[in-house]
């Protein structure tokens, strides 16, 4: 847990690091026009600038552009960095910038989409997971006297951009729908991994017998194997579970999750 409400968690500190150092690269040593060029993502461009689906998200139009996307960043994302861990938040965080992007691709079949830049589509998919792990929690937004719910603050976001999307006043507002749309997918799958791996888990215990959760669990008899493939996953799924135990399901990296999934598929195949 961190031990200050200013304090940052690594992917955080670093992403808004990157930015900032970016954007003083582009107006003190990389003036020219080109930067931005080659920097922007455009949907007519992408077959000669792929690599734009995620340098976009580093460059900024101005610096209140940059100073308002990293402080939603700093305000919000260090929990959601706690809650979902280090690299499953940098996966989650690039998921939804890119996912922005790809938005606009879509988009561009019905209509015109412009050129983008800025963290916008990453940084508002970190607010959605905080409104979405903590939905009532209250936030304060100038110039209302009264904190509203996160909640409400991401739902008004997401329908203003629904509103403006075809009006052309210089913001992204595809960007922040694909945002919000590949976030909202990417938590929802996440969640359907986590109900599924407690099945996998309660479906263990009780075939082995073995006492809650919170419990240490007692180490069963070694079911006799019909191979020594089928040991080593027991193996495995045996330190899972007992890491489960001691520190709970949410202490698993995705790795062990996988492991824990296809692991059982496999015994009950045996």
């Amino acid at each position: 847990m961190r031990s200050s409400p200013f304090s940052l968690t690594p992917w955080v500190r670093a992403l808004i690091i990157a930015n900032a150092v970016i954007y003083l690269l582009g107006i003190t040593v990389f003036t020219g026009q080109w930067f931005g060029q080659f920097m922007a993502f455009s949907v007519t461009e992408i077959g000669y600038r792929p690599w734009t689906f995620v340098t976009y998200m580093f460059m900024h139009g101005g610096f209140f552009h940059l100073l308002f996307n990293m402080l939603l960043l700093f305000f919000f994302g260090p929990a959601v960095e706690e809650r979902l861990g280090g690299s499953s938040f940098a996966l989650y965080y690039f998921t939804c910038g890119v996912g922005g992007a790809i938005f606009g691709v879509l988009l561009s079949f019905v209509g015109p989409v412009g050129p983008v830049v800025g963290a916008s589509a990453a940084v508002l998919g970190v607010m959605l997971a905080f409104a979405m792990f903590w939905p009532d929690m209250p936030v304060y937004v100038f110039p209302l006297p009264v904190p509203v719910k996160v909640k409400w603050l991401v739902a008004f976001l997401v329908i203003m951009d629904l509103l403006f999307l075809r009006v052309n006043d210089g913001i992204a507002h595809f960007a922040h729908l694909g945002g919000f749309l590949f976030g909202f997918i990417y938590l929802k799958s996440e969640a359907h991994l986590t109900q599924r791996t407690q099945a996998i888990v309660r479906a263990q215990r009780s075939e082995w017998g073995s006492g809650p959760v919170v419990m240490k669990r007692p180490k069963p008899p070694r079911p006799k194997a019909p191979d020594q493939d089928v040991h080593t996953i027991y193996d495995d799924i045996d330190r899972i579970l007992d890491k489960i135990s001691q520190s709970g399901l949410d202490s698993l990296t995705p790795e062990e999750r996988k492991l824990l999934d296809e692991g059982s598929r496999k015994l009950r195949k045996h």
